[in-house]
């Protein structure tokens, strides 16, 4: 039998270690690793230096390059991968250094190759493709040096610069083509307005999942939610924002919305594009930060994820920190995570465990934003009284001439939709609230006996 499968590229890493209390260089090639391993490439070597600031030529020193060469050339290596960031002049040295056909790419480049597999919707393709361009557009110069050569030839003709004239050509066309893109996700994103628009007159809790990549927030969705999104053992398998609907144990209504996953030394070029999708984090009522608690960098994560929170304005937003996987750990480890983050979730997707602490802790956070509305709805309003019970919490209800007179309490949503018929009667009703309150104290505490 003759294999057909393409062989997986043979990949070097290249780390920098630097004295500046960053992440350490062996953890940081270890997700190198893992994502070049999610690009269908195989790590046979790895090198690492110790540098207070990169080399401006080749980022690496001059010695450590040419150790490079030699290394690329010993055990046939086809690509070389570099965890920091590339100038496109360190770049295009770098390959003139380690020859032809071995690739010089960044962690920026394997980041946005794996994103271009992974996505799947229009959106997603648009916003990876824009990023890729963009990344692109400065490094075209080293593409064409084929073309730039003929210019040393001399003769008729040399002097119109052929290579430089095709080089400005591409440029054109992929500015042409980023101007394109971003016609079109402004259209996409207008849609998307729209829809959100629709979700905000439905008066539903908004919950947005954030956190690093593969920390497990699909599954979490599926064990809260019931439903089947897809979730994998990999990096950035889920690029596209999936949204279910979801009823509090309260009865309260609820929308969760699965994000793209972070990651350290996330390009920015890359938040910049996927700013639209990465909206639905801004406009959430609550971000649930989820953390594999069971990865040795999990403080390193949960900074990274708060960075990004910040970098796109969504830093200000209440948030409960979830720790997945708790079911990985022993009861000494779940112990003293909790007393560490005292106002954390311990929950397990796979098990289910903490699954009715989430949805107690998302109820609660939910009713914090709650205001006390009284209000004559006219009889015609009808949705606006089932909006009241599915999303709030009807205090009192009377049936008088004019309409439906209710003492509510309910999410600052709805209660701008109430604000046209609003009522004096709310002081008459207030006492009716407090009574309401002491009920459901002893209720609760009744209950707490009888358990």
């Amino acid at each position: 039998m003759i294999p057909t499968a393409p062989e997986p590229e043979r990949a070097v890493l290249v780390g920098i270690d630097r004295r500046d209390g960053s992440w350490p260089v062996d953890r940081s090639l270890d997700e190198l690793e893992r994502l070049a391993d999610t690009a269908g490439a195989v790590t046979v070597a790895r090198l690492t230096q110790r540098l207070d600031r990169p080399n401006p030529r080749t980022l690496i020193g001059s010695g450590k390059a040419e150790e490079l060469r030699g290394l690329v050339n010993r055990i046939d290596a086809d690509v070389v991968i570099f965890d920091d960031e590339l100038s496109p002049s360190q770049q295009s040295n770098l390959e003139r250094l380690v020859g032809e056909p071995v690739k010089i790419i960044d962690r920026t480049a394997l980041i946005l190759d794996i994103f271009g597999l992974h996505a799947t919707t229009r959106e997603g393709r648009l916003q990876v493709q824009l990023a890729q361009l963009q990344y692109l557009l400065p490094r075209l110069r080293g593409m064409w040096s084929h073309l730039a050569k003929e210019q040393t030839r001399g003769g008729i003709g040399s002097r119109f610069g052929q290579g430089e004239s095709q080089l400005e050509v591409d440029r054109r066309l992929i500015r042409s083509r980023i101007a394109q893109i971003k016609r079109e996700l402004v259209e996409v994103e207008r849609r998307r307005e729209v829809q959100s628009k629709s979700r905000v007159k439905s008066a539903a809790f908004r919950v947005a999942l954030a956190g690093y990549t593969n920390a497990g927030k699909s599954s979490l969705l599926n064990r809260l939610t019931g439903s089947d999104v897809l979730a994998q053992d990999k990096l950035f398998a889920t690029l596209d924002p999936t949204t279910r609907s979801y009823r509090l144990p309260g009865g309260r209504s609820m929308t969760v919305t699965d994000t793209v996953g972070f990651i350290q030394k996330l390009p920015h070029g890359l938040v910049e594009s996927f700013k639209s999708t990465l909206a639905e984090v801004r406009e959430a009522d609550l971000i649930i930060k989820v953390v594999d608690v069971a990865d040795d960098d999990r403080e390193r994560h949960i900074e990274a994820v708060e960075r990004v929170l910040d970098e796109i304005g969504a830093g200000d937003i209440p948030s409960v920190i979830v720790f997945n996987k708790v079911d990985l750990l022993d009861d000494h480890d779940r112990e003293y995570l909790a007393r560490r983050y005292p106002d954390c979730i311990l929950f397990s997707a796979r098990t289910g465990w903490g699954a009715d602490a989430l949805a107690g802790r998302i109820e609660q956070e939910a009713s914090s934003l709650d205001e006390l509305v009284c209000a004559l709805v006219p009889y015609r309003r009808g949705d606006l009284v089932k909006m009241v019970r599915d999303q709030g919490t009807v205090v009192s209800i009377a049936f008088e001439p004019e309409g439906t007179l209710l003492l509510c309490r309910v999410p600052v949503r709805v209660a701008r939709l109430l604000d046209p018929y609003r009522s004096d009667s709310v002081s008459e009703l207030k006492d009716q609230e407090d009574e309401w309150l002491v009920n459901q104290v002893d209720g609760e505490a009744r209950s707490s006996d009888h358990g």
